[in-house]
């Protein structure tokens, strides 16, 4: 549905000096996908999301939607308005003192792409039932609350019946209760009329929820793509990981392969694990990682993948136990069952099956105790 090639933007600072919003970005979003952009600050997702409404003109690529080039460099840029496109802002830019029936209407009757009067307020309806709004027709904006106020902005949008949703962070003026519940409406709904949506957030958890596939951003580059599954258990470098959740570090040596298996160790003990992408050298200085989910604490060491740790602070969180530990030289956590509570102090064996383990090529910086 939607290709980008070779996406490239560069701004300047106040000092005058070039930086580069967009480094060589390039992704394909099917037809009926839900696609997520995500991302800190700064990492390019919302440079990239108004280049394919129109509103950021890349310095050079190309943008290609349901097969039609809309833009090619210098050579070609159609408008948003000429585009199959509706966009939800994060500030829904909402008409006031309009109330809502006039609100979903406004971009039908006067907008480029507005329609017949007498089918206005079929369209309005229809976009209004299907948000659960056909009640509040008549009220005025400024007697919604936030979460009814963003279903307006959407379904303004949907009343357009774009090719394309595009969605800029829409969600995160709300309260985290009510923003875990429009995660799961708004993918329910865009499923089931089969629409194409591009999402920008900063958020992990919503990436998660909401997405068929995620791109992950940082600096300006998408550096890793896939399925939410494949980026939280196969993150291609630490950022990655990091972003997609906790995940524990540990600076180590390569020392063979076994299998499909890397060997490594840390300090006196070997341990095992899967390479995050290319397999490093022999010798190589290396992160190993593990979720604070996928490990066990146990008395004794049964000869598994395992360290001994040192028990240094327990958080309960409700449905588990959250350990920090003290291992080799590193600080970690494991998340354990609730039922289960290890005195501060306590020695264990901090064990996780290789196949849970990733190593990098990359070395992490000393966590101190108190982080």
């Amino acid at each position: 549905m939607i290709t980008g090639t070779a996406l490239n933007k560069s701004y300047r600072d106040r000092d005058g000096k070039k930086f580069s919003a967009l480094s060589d970005v390039n992704f394909t979003i099917r037809e009926g996908e839900f696609y997520v952009l995500l991302g800190p600050s700064g990492s390019g997702k919302t440079t990239t999301l108004r280049a394919i409404a129109g509103l950021e003109h890349p310095d050079d690529g190309e943008i290609v939607m349901d097969g039609q080039p809309v833009f090619r460099g210098t050579d070609l840029c159609v408008a948003p308005e000429q585009r199959p496109i509706a966009m939800v802002f994060q500030s829904y830019a909402l008409w006031p003192h309009m109330d809502v029936f006039a609100n979903i209407a406004f971009p039908l009757l006067y907008g480029i792409r507005r329609i017949k009067s007498d089918q206005v307020r079929p369209r309005v309806h229809h976009a209004a039932e299907l948000l659960g709004l056909i009640e509040y027709l008549d009220r005025p904006i400024s007697q919604l609350s936030g979460g009814q106020q963003q279903r307006v902005a959407l379904a303004r949008a949907l009343a357009l019946r774009p090719r394309v949703l595009l969605m800029d962070e829409p969600l995160s003026n709300l309260d985290a209760r009510l923003r875990g519940l429009l995660r799961i409406e708004i993918k329910a709904l865009t499923r089931s009329i089969g629409m194409t949506t591009v999402y920008v957030t900063h958020d992990q958890t919503e990436a998660m929820v909401m997405g068929d596939r995620i791109a992950v951003m940082h600096a300006g580059r998408l550096i890793q793509e896939g399925t939410p599954r494949d980026l939280y258990e196969r993150p291609n470098q630490t950022f990655v990981a990091k972003f997609l959740g906790d995940m524990n570090f540990l600076n180590a040596r390569v020392t063979g392969v076994t299998g499909d298996f890397l060997e490594i160790s840390i300090g006196q003990f070997t341990l095992r694990g899967v390479a995050s992408c290319s397999v490093p050298q022999t010798g190589a200085e290396v992160s190993f990682g593990f979720r604070p989910e996928d490990a066990l604490l146990v008395d004794a060491h049964q000869g598994h993948n395992g360290l001994p740790a040192v028990v240094t602070a327990r958080y309960y969180t409700g449905d588990a136990q959250l350990y920090q530990l003290e291992s080799a030289g590193h600080v970690l956590q494991v998340r354990a069952a609730k039922e289960r509570s290890l005195e501060l102090g306590a020695s264990v064996f901090v064990e996780v099956a290789p196949s849970a383990c990733l190593v990098f090529q990359e070395t992490q910086p000393r966590r101190q105790r108190n982080e």
